[in-house]
């Protein structure tokens, strides 16, 4: 089992519906409403709890999962850092995905621990 970065370019396809940011906008506040998770396709996010910087993502990573899953409000803010290409992902889309195709909820789930073991060991 692999602990590197987990690809989620299978989400990226030449159909896709995506979103555009530019650098400096905001994707999300911390306490927005979740409705979809994000899968860069292109570009780099920074997530951040008030003025700390949490994270940095580029290609293929996702954000915003957490909120999809727990149905709380949004618990950081994401930031372009870069001009941004997003894929959204609806929580119908994600909740197909993790009952279809269960290597998909390993590998959020393999993203959701990675985070948790940084933040353990921020303190």
């Amino acid at each position: 089992m692999a602990n590197g970065p987990v690809d989620f370019s299978l989400l990226i396809g030449p159909n896709v519906p995506v979103r555009s940011f530019r650098a400096g906008e905001t994707i999300f506040r911390e306490g927005d409403t979740a409705t979809e998770l994000y899968v860069i396709e292109r570009g780099r996010v920074k997530i951040s709890l008030g003025n700390r910087l949490l994270d940095e993502l580029d290609d293929n990573g996702i954000f915003g999962e957490m909120a999809l899953i727990d149905n709380e409000p949004r618990s950081a803010t994401a930031t372009a850092a870069t001009d941004v290409t997003l894929v959204p992902v609806t929580e119908k889309q994600f909740l197909f995905l993790v009952s279809n195709t269960p290597f998909f909820a390993l590998k959020v789930m393999r993203v959701m621990a990675d985070r948790l073991r940084v933040s353990n060991k921020a303190f």
